[in-house]
Order: structure tokens, then C-alpha cells, then sequence
């Protein structure tokens, strides 16, 4: 059993006869998923990561006396920089490295199913992450009673957040083989989505020149901090979830391209 998420795994072969397009797609993301919680670096990312977020919220907690999940939230994007990257860096760059990636491009699989197998199976871990959080919600409920619905909405904006993160740090992992370069390429990336939208930030740029303001543009039009505002303030709107599912599905749609590329 390998203990490489990338890596194709023992057992159901995907070879001989294709599959139809969801069996091609659950038979990699079987294989993917198993590599991912039987390698070590998945569950160190959880451990830490679930650690990171739980001494964060109990600090604030502590120290505002604040009865409700804000804390938590606002940490997690900027956790997301650099826990969402260090998952995506694997998911291409280990095939590239151990040379499976042409074994990827052999076998009766169109690229299209192998990039969202390979996304589904990384998204389960990321919905991992969040679940090991919900103790912080039982621990506040029983404290008092906090918007629920406001919660729900929360943990929907850091699940899209995590999702379009993940999404660009998989094409990142297929563009570098270095796994290093590939986390650098998707922390940067990660952060300048997050930091153009915050507002020292945007005051900066539109200082620069107060004429366009450049600052607010970038961030209404490209930042994904408002959007993940929107949904921890409790908004279920439809702009916001639309900017992650596209942003999402784009950067997913170039992971298919660069993978046709390498296979023709």
C-alpha cells in the first residue's frame, strides 16, 4: 500500500476496459483518498493545524470574553495560507517526482476525471479539518447560544475558501515538480487573494492613487477575503458563492489543461 496520495495505490485496478465517466472518477478518488490518511503528512497537517486553530480561538476567547465563533473565523483564511497549500503540494508534484504521473496519463482515464478525483479525495481531508473543529462549537453552544445560523453560514464560506484554495494549489502542484516551489507558488498566490481584500491593504493601494482607487477595485474584484466576510457575517448570497465556484472550477479547468498537455 503506498503511502503517497499521488501515488496509485494496490488493488481495484482502473486498467483494461474504461470505466464510465463516475466510475473513472470514484476509482481514483478511492485510490487517492486511502494514500492521503495512509501517509503521515496528512494527519501531522490535521494534528497541527487543529492545534494551531483551537489555541488561537481560546486565546481571543479568554481574552474578549466574546460568545461566539468570531474568532475562529477570522483566523482561518490565514491559516488556509499555508494549511491548504501544504496539502495541495502533493497531489501532482509526488507524480511528478516518482514518475507515476505518466502512469496517471496511461491508464483508460481522461485528465478531466483523474483532476477531480484527485480534488475530491484532497476536499475530504479539507472537510476533515473542519469537523475536528466543531468540538469549539459544542464548547461554545454549551456556553450560551450563539447564532446557529450565522455558524452554518461560516463554515460554508471556509469550506468554499479551502475549496478555491485547494483548487490553485493543485495546479500549482502540476506545474512544479519540486513540491517546495509548488507550496511557495500556492501560499503567494493564497495570500495576495486574501491580503488585497484587507482593508490596511486597500487603503495603501488607494493612496497610491485616490483617483482610481486601486485598492477597492482589487478588492471587489478580485479579493476572496469579502466574499469570505459575507458568508461569516451570516449572508448566504449567491455572488460570493458564485466567485469561489468559478474562481474553483477555473483554476481546475487549467489543471486539466496542463495534464492534456503532458499527456499528448
Amino acid at each position: 500500500m503506498s503511502a503517497n496520495p499521488g501515488e496509485p495505490r494496490s488493488g481495484t485496478s482502473v486498467r483494461g476496459r474504461a470505466p464510465s465517466a463516475f466510475g473513472g472518477l470514484r476509482a481514483v478518488f478511492q485510490r487517492e483518498l486511502g494514500g492521503w490518511f495512509d501517509a503521515p503528512i496528512a494527519w501531522l497537517a490535521l494534528a497541527v493545524a487543529l492545534f494551531a486553530t483551537s489555541s488561537w480561538f481560546l486565546n481571543e476567547f479568554f481574552l474578549a470574553r466574546r460568545l461566539d465563533l468570531a474568532p475562529l473565523f477570522d483566523r482561518l483564511p490565514w491559516l488556509f495560507v499555508l494549511f491548504v497549500p501544504a496539502l495541495a503540494m502533493r497531489v501532482w508534484s509526488e507524480d511528478l517526482r516518482a514518475r507515476t504521473f505518466e502512469l496517471w496519463m496511461t491508464l483508460p482515464l481522461t485528465p478531466l476525471q483523474v483532476v477531480l478525483g484527485k480534488y475530491a479525495a484532497a476536499l475530504c481531508v479539507l472537510l476533515a479539518f473542519l469537523a475536528g473543529t466543531l468540538p469549539i462549537v459544542v464548547f461554545v453552544c454549551t456556553l450560551g447560544s450563539p447564532d446557529l445560523g450565522r455558524i452554518v453560514a461560516g463554515y460554508a464560506g471556509a469550506f468554499l475558501l479551502g475549496a478555491q484554495l485547494l483548487a490553485l494549489g493543485q495546479l500549482a502542484s502540476a506545474l512544479f515538480a519540486d513540491q517546495l516551489l509548488a507550496f511557495l507558488a500556492a501560499a503567494l498566490v493564497s495570500a495576495a487573494l486574501l491580503a488585497l481584500g484587507h482593508e490596511r491593504v486597500v487603503a495603501v493601494l488607494d493612496g497610491l492613487a485616490p483617483a482610481l482607487l486601486p485598492g477597492r477595485a482589487l478588492a471587489d474584484g478580485v479579493s476572496a477575503l469579502p466574499r469570505y466576510a459575507s458568508f461569516t457575517g451570516g449572508s448566504l448570497a449567491l455572488a460570493p458563492f458564485l466567485y469561489f465556484v468559478a474562481t474553483a472550477g477555473a483554476a481546475l479547468w487549467a489543471n486539466v489543461l496542463v495534464a492534456t498537455r503532458a499527456r499528448s
